[in-house]
């Protein structure tokens, strides 16, 4: 019997294997995300607000900018991409290299669930873990090659299928927020950038959709459905407003039909505000990644005016953990740097997770500085109040190799990444 078979073998070596490949699965990911330079997620706290209209003329208008760009739908229920983008018809194929998007002209590639589906009336019935499953696929197994932009069209509010690519893809993945005018979308709206924050994802901004009505006839814009309401929340939230885009009839019917209306309605009012939005967002990103390399070069610059040294480094499993407040122990690794050696190291178990609590500790423990995978920026602030210095985004398992790349001024530094 199975059982029987089960209680013969080595559990150990079953766990070892199952490690073993999530390895190999983690590694594939990540490589295929180093060739996607910069993720665009669009998110809305509710439905019925155009979001994915509204990512699919960003994708294009990024793409009429002469950048490489994916598009990515993971609304697993209700997958609209192909209708919107005229590829109901269209099935992705296998290669050697992986699944092949569909492309829709020589700059965007598209993959969604749509195309996998017999028929636009099947119905998916998935729970959180298939989900998540076909996320990863989609980002793993895609061929997606050299990416300027992925953007990815996710479901309304802040369940599986956004909370997936957030953790997947880490903390380098941009949010673009979507609402309208009306006071109800805002409020959802706010859930959404809250929701971005405690994954420390950066807001590139809000896009307020449906924000008036362009008359067909005499081309007077009317606020229908109020207007600024987005912008209002955008300043309450301190997070950059994008841009408003007025609603057109046209819009509606190119959905329809399959026409991207910043393509075949150029000059339109709308057109021009998808246009002036992309203008912005690219340079929002431009900004993101400059601040980001300025704190990446102020971390390799960090100095310890001190000979003896004491280095608090999260470890899960004896290896380096990407989640500051959420790892097993600290290794505390007492260090000379005028010798470049280190002189021992203490295993400790740090207090249960509460705001505030372990940067405390950490600074009782006479540490002078934390290395970490991740860390929000609350608990950085908090260690650098207590005279701990801090530097995130450190790469390796180890704590000891982690400290003496320190110590040779080796130390490779990346993404503030979260594991958890």
């Amino acid at each position: 019997m199975h059982e029987d078979k089960c209680g013969s073998c080595s559990q150990e070596k079953c766990s070892s294997q199952s490690q073993g490949q999530q390895h190999q699965e983690d590694e594939k990911l990540k490589e295929k995300l180093k060739k996607i330079h910069n993720t665009i997620v669009v998110l809305s706290g509710k439905g019925g607000v155009g979001k994915s209209t509204v990512a699919v003329n960003l994708a294009v208008g990024l793409a009429q900018e002469g950048f490489k760009v994916g598009l990515l739908d993971v609304d697993v229920h209700g997958p609209s991409i192909p209708r919107l983008l005229n590829l109901k018809l269209e099935r992705p194929f296998v290669r050697e290299s992986g699944i092949q998007p569909v492309m829709w002209n020589n700059t965007l590639k598209v993959m969604s669930l749509g195309f996998l589906l017999p028929d636009d009336k099947e119905a998916v019935i998935w729970r959180g873990p298939l989900k998540m499953g076909a996320i990863r696929q989609f980002l793993q197994d895609v061929d997606w090659g050299e990416l300027d932009y992925l953007v990815v069209d996710c479901p309304p509010g802040t369940g599986d299928e956004p909370l997936s690519v957030m953790q997947l893809i880490g903390s380098s993945a941009y949010a673009l927020v979507v609402t309208t005018p009306q006071g109800v979308a805002v409020d959802d709206v706010k859930r959404s950038i809250t929701f971005c924050r405690r994954l420390n994802n950066p807001v590139i901004g809000v896009i307020e959709n449906m924000s008036g009505f362009v008359c067909p006839k005499c081309k007077e814009v009317v606020d229908i459905f109020k207007s600024g309401g987005g912008m209002k929340m955008a300043s309450e939230m301190n997070v950059n407003f994008l841009g408003k885009i007025p609603v057109d009839p046209a819009i509606v019917e190119a959905g329809d039909e399959g026409k991207v209306y910043i393509k075949y309605f150029p000059e339109s009012e709308a057109s021009k505000s998808f246009k002036e939005i992309v203008k912005r967002i690219v340079e929002e990103i431009r900004k993101f990644e400059e601040e980001k390399a300025k704190k990446l070069e102020e971390m390799r610059d960090v100095k310890i005016d001190a000979e003896e040294i004491k280095i608090a480094v999260p470890i899960a499993d004896g290896k380096l953990c990407n989640h500051f407040g959420h790892c097993e122990q600290f290794a505390f690794v007492y260090a000379n740097q005028k010798e470049k050696k280190i002189k021992k190291v203490e295993y400790l178990d740090p207090p249960p997770h509460e705001p505030g609590v372990i940067p405390k500790w950490i600074a009782q423990q006479g540490a002078n500085l934390v290395i970490a995978g991740g860390m929000g920026e609350r608990a950085q602030e908090l260690l650098r109040q207590h005279g701990v210095k801090v530097i995130v985004g450190a790469k390796g398992e180890r704590p000891e190799d982690i400290v003496r790349a320190y110590l040779k001024g080796t130390l490779e530094l990346g993404e503030n990444v979260c594991d958890h």
